[in-house]
Protein backbone atom coordinates (compact mmCIF):
# COMPACT_ATOMS: atom_id res chain seq x y z
CA UNK A 1 0.00 0.00 0.00
CA UNK A 2 1.45 3.33 -1.10
CA UNK A 3 -0.62 5.85 1.07
CA UNK A 4 -1.52 5.65 4.64
CA UNK A 5 -4.14 4.60 5.78
CA UNK A 6 -5.71 4.50 9.33
CA UNK A 7 -9.19 2.99 9.98
CA UNK A 8 -10.84 3.25 13.48
CA UNK A 9 -13.20 0.92 14.58
CA UNK A 10 -14.84 0.91 17.89
CA UNK A 11 -17.95 -0.92 19.57
CA UNK A 12 -18.59 -2.71 23.08
CA UNK A 13 -17.78 -5.98 24.06
CA UNK A 14 -19.24 -8.82 21.47
CA UNK A 15 -19.88 -6.29 18.76
CA UNK A 16 -16.94 -8.33 16.77
CA UNK A 17 -15.06 -5.65 17.29
CA UNK A 18 -11.30 -7.89 17.19
CA UNK A 19 -12.66 -10.26 14.71
CA UNK A 20 -13.51 -7.14 12.02
CA UNK A 21 -10.68 -5.00 12.80
CA UNK A 22 -8.19 -8.36 12.27
CA UNK A 23 -9.89 -9.77 9.02
CA UNK A 24 -9.76 -5.80 8.04
CA UNK A 25 -5.77 -5.38 8.63
CA UNK A 26 -5.18 -8.53 6.67
CA UNK A 27 -7.13 -7.72 4.16
CA UNK A 28 -5.31 -4.31 4.02
CA UNK A 29 -2.37 -5.59 4.61
CA UNK A 30 -1.72 -2.98 7.30
CA UNK A 31 -0.79 -3.54 11.39
CA UNK A 32 -3.82 -4.36 13.79
CA UNK A 33 -4.17 -2.41 16.76
CA UNK A 34 -6.16 -3.66 19.17
CA UNK A 35 -4.43 -2.91 23.01
CA UNK A 36 -7.30 -3.61 25.32
CA UNK A 37 -7.86 -3.79 29.11
CA UNK A 38 -7.16 -7.68 28.44
CA UNK A 39 -3.62 -7.12 27.05
CA UNK A 40 -2.97 -5.37 29.62
CA UNK A 41 -4.35 -7.90 32.50
CA UNK A 42 -2.01 -10.80 30.64
CA UNK A 43 0.38 -8.43 30.88
CA UNK A 44 -0.06 -7.66 34.46
CA UNK A 45 -0.72 -10.86 35.28
CA UNK A 46 -3.95 -9.84 36.30
CA UNK A 47 -7.34 -11.26 35.64
CA UNK A 48 -9.86 -9.06 33.33
CA UNK A 49 -12.38 -8.97 35.95
CA UNK A 50 -9.69 -7.22 38.58
CA UNK A 51 -8.20 -4.86 35.59
CA UNK A 52 -11.78 -3.72 35.67
CA UNK A 53 -11.99 -3.39 38.99
CA UNK A 54 -9.17 -1.72 39.48
CA UNK A 55 -10.04 1.05 36.80
CA UNK A 56 -12.72 1.95 38.64
CA UNK A 57 -10.50 3.63 41.61
CA UNK A 58 -7.38 4.03 39.25
CA UNK A 59 -7.46 6.26 36.21
CA UNK A 60 -4.15 5.06 34.74
CA UNK A 61 -5.34 1.91 33.38
CA UNK A 62 -7.35 3.51 30.83
CA UNK A 63 -5.16 6.55 30.20
CA UNK A 64 -2.51 3.92 29.53
CA UNK A 65 -4.12 1.58 27.23
CA UNK A 66 -5.72 4.74 25.49
CA UNK A 67 -2.81 6.84 25.28
CA UNK A 68 -0.86 3.70 24.25
CA UNK A 69 -3.06 2.43 21.67
CA UNK A 70 -3.42 6.05 19.91
CA UNK A 71 0.54 6.18 19.99
CA UNK A 72 0.48 3.12 17.80
CA UNK A 73 -1.86 3.91 15.79
CA UNK A 74 -0.04 7.37 14.77
CA UNK A 75 3.06 5.55 13.95
CA UNK A 76 1.71 4.00 10.95
CA UNK A 77 -0.89 3.01 8.50
CA UNK A 78 -2.77 0.54 10.68
CA UNK A 79 -6.85 -0.71 11.60
CA UNK A 80 -7.35 0.50 15.35
CA UNK A 81 -9.75 -1.69 17.18
CA UNK A 82 -10.92 -0.31 20.43
CA UNK A 83 -13.92 0.42 22.52
CA UNK A 84 -12.66 4.44 22.07
CA UNK A 85 -11.21 4.70 18.81
CA UNK A 86 -13.36 6.50 16.95
CA UNK A 87 -13.13 9.02 19.34
CA UNK A 88 -9.26 8.95 20.37
CA UNK A 89 -7.79 8.44 16.57
CA UNK A 90 -8.65 12.25 15.49
CA UNK A 91 -6.95 11.58 12.15
CA UNK A 92 -8.47 8.21 11.12
CA UNK A 93 -9.29 7.87 7.41
CA UNK A 94 -12.82 6.11 8.43
CA UNK A 95 -14.51 5.37 11.44
CA UNK A 96 -16.71 2.61 11.96
CA UNK A 97 -18.45 1.56 14.80
CA UNK A 98 -20.18 -1.67 14.97
CA UNK A 99 -23.12 -2.21 17.09
CA UNK A 100 -25.34 -5.34 18.35
CA UNK A 101 -28.01 -5.81 20.96
CA UNK A 102 -26.94 -6.59 24.56
CA UNK A 103 -28.66 -10.05 23.61
CA UNK A 104 -26.75 -10.49 20.64
CA UNK A 105 -23.42 -9.33 22.43
CA UNK A 106 -24.03 -11.60 25.69
CA UNK A 107 -25.00 -14.82 23.47
CA UNK A 108 -21.80 -14.04 21.48
CA UNK A 109 -19.52 -13.67 24.35
CA UNK A 110 -21.09 -17.04 25.36
CA UNK A 111 -20.29 -18.74 22.54
CA UNK A 112 -16.57 -17.17 23.04
CA UNK A 113 -15.76 -17.84 26.28
CA UNK A 114 -18.36 -20.27 27.80
CA UNK A 115 -19.98 -20.06 31.05
CA UNK A 116 -23.44 -18.76 32.02
CA UNK A 117 -26.00 -16.45 29.61
CA UNK A 118 -27.48 -14.77 32.68
CA UNK A 119 -24.08 -14.01 34.43
CA UNK A 120 -22.74 -13.14 30.77
CA UNK A 121 -25.65 -10.39 30.39
CA UNK A 122 -25.22 -9.08 34.33
CA UNK A 123 -21.03 -8.54 33.82
CA UNK A 124 -21.51 -7.51 30.54
CA UNK A 125 -24.10 -4.65 31.55
CA UNK A 126 -22.08 -3.65 34.28
CA UNK A 127 -18.77 -3.48 32.23
CA UNK A 128 -20.90 -1.42 29.82
CA UNK A 129 -21.62 1.19 32.70
CA UNK A 130 -18.63 0.96 34.14
CA UNK A 131 -17.00 1.93 30.58
CA UNK A 132 -19.63 4.46 30.01
CA UNK A 133 -18.66 6.13 33.02
CA UNK A 134 -15.46 6.34 33.06
CA UNK A 135 -14.96 7.02 29.28
CA UNK A 136 -17.13 10.43 30.38
CA UNK A 137 -15.15 11.10 33.72
CA UNK A 138 -11.28 10.90 31.96
CA UNK A 139 -12.27 12.40 28.41
CA UNK A 140 -15.99 13.74 28.64
CA UNK A 141 -16.87 11.02 25.36
CA UNK A 142 -20.18 9.78 25.43
CA UNK A 143 -19.51 6.26 23.96
CA UNK A 144 -23.61 5.89 23.19
CA UNK A 145 -23.18 8.90 21.07
CA UNK A 146 -21.42 7.80 18.00
CA UNK A 147 -23.72 9.27 15.61
CA UNK A 148 -20.39 11.42 14.19
CA UNK A 149 -19.32 7.99 12.69
CA UNK A 150 -18.80 7.39 8.92
CA UNK A 151 -19.96 3.89 9.05
CA UNK A 152 -22.41 2.43 11.58
CA UNK A 153 -22.81 -1.18 10.88
CA UNK A 154 -25.43 -3.68 13.05
CA UNK A 155 -23.27 -6.31 13.34
CA UNK A 156 -26.30 -8.60 14.03
CA UNK A 157 -27.10 -8.60 10.12
CA UNK A 158 -23.64 -8.99 8.48
CA UNK A 159 -20.90 -11.85 9.08
CA UNK A 160 -17.54 -11.28 9.65
CA UNK A 161 -16.71 -10.67 6.42
CA UNK A 162 -19.31 -9.34 5.29
CA UNK A 163 -18.55 -6.67 7.40
CA UNK A 164 -15.40 -6.08 6.53
CA UNK A 165 -16.98 -6.15 2.88
CA UNK A 166 -18.93 -2.69 3.39
CA UNK A 167 -15.78 -1.06 4.98
CA UNK A 168 -13.76 -2.14 1.79
CA UNK A 169 -16.49 -1.01 -0.09
CA UNK A 170 -16.56 2.53 2.08
CA UNK A 171 -13.19 2.95 1.65
CA UNK A 172 -12.93 2.72 -2.47
CA UNK A 173 -15.70 5.44 -2.60
CA UNK A 174 -13.88 7.54 -0.60
CA UNK A 175 -10.67 6.95 -2.84
CA UNK A 176 -8.70 5.58 0.54
CA UNK A 177 -7.73 2.46 -1.36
Amino acid sequence: MEKEIRVAISGKSGCGNTTVSTLLSQKLNVNLINYTFRQLAEEKGMTLAQVIENAKTDDSYDIFVDTHQVELAQACSCVLGSRLAIWMLKEADLKVYLYASPEVRAERILNREGGDLQQIKDFTSMRDEEDSRRYKKLYNIDNNDYSFADLVIDTAKYNPEQIVELILEELKKRALI
